[in-house]
């Protein structure tokens, strides 16, 4: 199996990955900063932890596959310690373990915070802890999956890059997410309108926070020259994915900010969306593109029947994990 096409299993995985964890992640920073909105989406977002089970047999058959998912398996020449397939195998596993255990404590003891102080002071201990389980974990899964996949190439903001424009799509997929669910009237209990301008807010500012470590990534590496540094960004920006890279630029920071900076666009649920899709689209297509230019001669397997099978194997398979959670926890009817 070409490498171009695997790495389509990659993004997916760190795409369902992403929601399963953000769900948590913004229902926990929501409960901490004491928002007020929390109560209007925090099972709602919950729901996609559903996701994780899902998640981890994708990390398996990644794991599996090994040189298939990682260009330097079976290399000759000495590559860092950090990549080694057993060493990787086992950070994580063992970091989905804890952090499936931990964001479950979190999701079981929302459900009960109200019942007894003991149990909301424990709830509130256990979403304090989330924010920083998150971003360490995201940063492992960010170094693995896509910053090591060229021996030798690192940067020290990559982890914060990753996960700040992970988050920011967690945001998109929820924002239209319930836009479709309050549309055709199957919530339970619908959230107030005020609900899409605030995600809108956020993904405004998430928007803003992504194209500033973009830029800073890409400003030293750029100042610096460093051969061992800029080869990976030349290859993106100008050979065979330079298309990919400035169209996810766009998508991800020109059509979001220039839209999402009126405020009229951001209280119109179908500018919002419209936003939303270009986020999420714009997501994707960056996560192939650092993936896939490590070793991929062009982007065409993207598009081969292998990619767009898997890639309607698993998001079908997460519609209907979601779908099922939230008619299971009584958000849909």
């Amino acid at each position: 199996m070409p490498f171009a096409s695997w790495s389509v299993v990659t993004v997916d995985f760190l795409l369902v990955l992403q929601l399963a964890l953000g769900g948590v992640t913004l229902a926990a920073i929501l409960h901490l900063v004491n928002a007020k909105w929390r109560f209007d989406i925090r099972y709602f977002s919950v729901c996609f932890f559903a996701l994780y089970p899902l998640a981890f047999c994708l990390l398996l058959l990644l794991l599996l596959r090994g040189s298939a998912t990682f260009p330097w398996v079976g290399l000759f020449e000495p590559v860092p310690g950090w990549n080694h397939l057993g060493f990787l195998a086992a950070r994580e596993i063992i970091g989905f373990l804890v952090i499936g255990i931990l964001y479950g404590l979190f999701i079981k003891f929302q459900a009960v915070s109200r019942r007894s102080p003991a149990e909301a002071g424990t709830f509130r201990n256990i979403a304090l802890c989330i924010p920083f389980a998150h971003v360490l974990f995201c940063t492992m899964v960010a170094w693995d999956f896509e910053m090591t996949l060229e021996p030798g190439w690192s940067s020290a903001i990559f982890a914060m890059y990753h996960f700040v424009g992970s988050f920011g799509m967690v945001l998109a997929v929820l924002a239209l997410a319930l836009m479709l669910l309050v549309h055709y009237e199957v919530l339970t209990a619908p959230p107030g309108e005020y609900i899409f301008n605030f995600l809108a807010q956020m993904m405004l500012a998430f928007t803003i926070l992504w194209a500033y470590t973009f830029f800073a990534q890409y400003l030293i590496i750029w100042y610096a020259n460093l051969p061992d540094e800029t080869g990976r960004l030349f290859r993106m920006q100008d050979g065979p994915f330079a298309r990919l890279f400035w169209l996810f630029f766009i998508m991800r920071f020109v059509i979001p900010f220039v839209i999402l900076v009126v405020p009229y666009s951001r209280n119109t649920r179908g500018v919002i969306a419209l936003v939303a899709v270009c986020i999420i689209i714009g997501y994707w297509i960056e996560r192939f593109t650092w993936i896939a230019a490590v070793a991929a001669p062009s982007p065409l397997p993207m598009f081969s029947p292998f990619s767009i099978s898997a890639s309607l194997v698993i998001f079908t398979t997460a519609f209907f994990l979601v779908r099922y959670t939230m008619k299971r926890y009584g958000v849909m009817k």
